[in-house]
């Protein structure tokens, strides 16, 4: 009966990461299909199997192409004035928009991986220095350091001395997998 327990184990190892992959990825897809299939062809009584996503991304890329043509920058500059002028609006607009560019933009913030030393007990925490200056604040001697949350889509914002953070030579696509694996992904971290 172990080996057979023993055996299932395992096989549900190889098993669960795989089908939930699969599962999310599918499931995700097909609701971004019917988004944008009832969105762009509602009228149309015909279904047809991915039009929804390729629909989606021509028109996301369009948009795209667009809005970086020199004649369409004022018009995306008034509403980002629009927003970020109006209350409560600017909130979110402002965080989404920031946490967009942090991944795909230009000003990438998750590119310098640090291990942070907390207390005189040597806890260290992996994350990404966000902010190097805080002098706005006036925090001259601290910087921004955003540590990702395992197995999650959230973390905690730490403002730490800059004598408590080093850096780590390591890419930050491996360095925030490790992390957010909660540190079973091997990475190469030196």
């Amino acid at each position: 009966m172990k080996t057979i327990l023993n055996y299932f184990l395992r096989g549900l190892l190889i098993i669960f990461p795989l089908g939930a992959t699969i599962y999310i990825v599918t499931v995700t897809i097909n609701w971004m299909n019917s988004i944008f299939e009832k969105l762009l062809f509602g009228w149309f009584d015909y279904h047809i199997p991915g039009l929804g996503i390729l629909s989606g991304f021509i028109l996301i890329s369009l948009v795209g192409f667009i809005f970086t043509r020199a004649f369409t920058k004022p018009i995306v500059h008034l509403f980002e004035r629009l927003f970020t002028k109006t209350p409560l609006v600017s909130i979110i607009y402002t965080s989404l928009k920031d946490l967009t560019e942090a991944f795909v933009g230009d000003k990438k913030k998750f590119n310098v991986p640090v291990r942070v030393q907390f207390g005189e007990m040597g806890m260290i925490r992996f994350g990404f220095i966000t902010q190097k200056s805080l002098d706005n604040f006036g925090l001259e001697h601290e910087v921004a350091v955003y540590c990702p949350h395992s197995y999650n889509f959230s973390g905690n914002l730490y403002i730490v001395p800059r004598t408590a953070v080093t850096t780590i030579k390591t890419d930050p696509a491996d360095f925030m997998r490790f992390i957010v694996s909660g540190g079973v992904t091997g990475g190469t971290i030196k």
